[in-house]
């Protein structure tokens, strides 16, 4: 079930069911036009209601063809509260089986607010459904007026496809997304104007970037770093540099992994994803900063020429590594990523973003990401927007104590 928007259109008609904001201090006199006097007055009973709180979403059937739908929005001028609202209101839809409906807007309702009800709606319609068999398309039509949006949603639409493009790819099986046909997918942000460059296997032995090397040589297929540069700001300022684990599949290699599970390591890309959707954002909505991407993709295989317990490869930073147990693959594949991104790019600060390891949710559950900083400031922007929009992030030590035993 996905959500299309419509512009209103007096010529084509309009839907017969309606949603109405009826919370804050809207007037409720603006949408006498829309409804008879019986509706009016019924909705005018529920708006009187005190018991109905902030972001409660209810309807009120008036026969067999019509229903009404009244939303209590919240108090606050919050995009991310009107984004979650908008995310309800898609649910509820979805569950009272809606499939076409007009949004009435009130007059005070702010442009921004509603681009970011619209927004949460639209996300929250996502579904990924490429190999079902059966394609089963169904959509719910949502009629708005196009003046109730702002300039902002240019932006918003930008998030939702970059967040929509992070999606796909996790999505994507091992068997269809490996390292090969990733590369190439995120050849083709060039079209959008990100300087997008991949190293492959040649490339990658030249410059000496055998621990990530290391982790892909079970595979036929290839192994690749990725860079995605954004240069927006003329300034010529530093880059914020984002780094991302792209182990395309990870069956654990020779340390093979135990069966029950194993098919969601299709998952251990993630992090990459996330890089590569951030990136195709920044472009799309022509953000005024510089900004690069980093990722390794790999796949981790067992195979003849698979890496081994016990085996010693020198990094790109010119380090030996031993490695011991060939699942602890992703911090081999950083290593190289990270230290090539320092050296690169010379950014301004870096933001790692990896599906690393399982005792992360042993510690934290599914609440909390685990956060690793030696910054300060930056731990403290990322932990207060992680709370902002329900991404939680918690911080662990990282102190010189831990030195020898990582």
């Amino acid at each position: 079930m996905t959500l299309k928007i419509n512009y209103l259109d007096k010529k084509k008609g309009t839907s017969k069911n309606k949603a109405f904001f009826v919370g804050r201090a809207n007037k409720i006199a603006e949408f006498k036009g829309e409804i008879d006097d019986k509706t009016f007055n019924d909705i005018l009973k529920f708006k009187k209601d005190k018991s109905l709180k902030d972001n409660k979403i209810i309807s009120i059937n008036q026969n067999l063809d019509q229903k009404i739908v009244l939303i209590y929005d919240v108090k606050a001028d919050d995009e991310m509260e009107y984004e979650k609202l908008g995310a309800k209101f898609f649910d509820f839809l979805k569950t009272n089986e809606i499939n076409d409906i007009k949004i009435v807007t009130p007059r005070k309702i702010k442009s921004n607010l509603f681009s970011s009800f619209i927004h949460g709606a639209e996300l929250k319609s996502y579904e990924f459904d490429l190999y079902k068999s059966k394609k089963i398309k169904k959509s719910i039509n949502c009629v708005i007026d196009k003046s109730t949006f702002s300039s902002y949603s240019k932006k918003l639409e930008a998030i939702l496809e970059g967040v929509n493009f992070t999606r796909d790819l996790v999505s994507e099986p091992g068997n269809i997304l490996h390292p090969d046909e990733y590369a190439k997918r995120l050849s083709k942000l060039k079209k959008i104007g990100l300087k997008v460059t991949i190293y492959d296997d040649k490339k990658l032995k030249q410059m000496g970037c055998n621990a990530l090397l290391g982790v892909g040589q079970g595979s036929i297929r290839g192994s690749y770093l990725v860079t995605m540069e954004w240069n927006g700001d003329k300034s010529k300022s530093k880059p914020l540099a984002f780094v991302g684990k792209g182990v395309c599949f990870d069956t654990g290699g020779i340390s093979l992994k135990p069966a029950k599970f194993m098919e969601d390591m299709t998952y251990d890309m993630a992090g990459s994803a996330v890089v590569a959707g951030l990136m195709k954002n920044f472009a799309l909505r022509k953000a005024k900063i510089n900004a690069v991407g980093v990722v390794g993709l790999v796949e981790n295989m067992p195979g003849g020429n698979a890496q081994r317990p016990g085996d010693i490869v020198k990094s790109y930073s010119g380090k030996t590594i031993e490695v011991l147990n060939t699942d602890a693959e992703g911090r081999l594949v950083l290593a190289d990523a990270l230290t090539f991104t320092e050296k690169k790019f010379k950014p301004k600060f870096i933001v790692d973003l990896a599906t690393l390891t399982g005792a992360i949710i042993v510690a934290l559950g599914s609440e909390h990401a685990g956060l690793f900083s030696n910054n300060d400031k930056l731990s403290s922007q990322l932990h207060d927007t992680g709370i902002k929009v329900d991404e939680k992030v918690w911080r662990l030590p990282l102190t010189e104590n831990y030195n020898k035993l990582m």
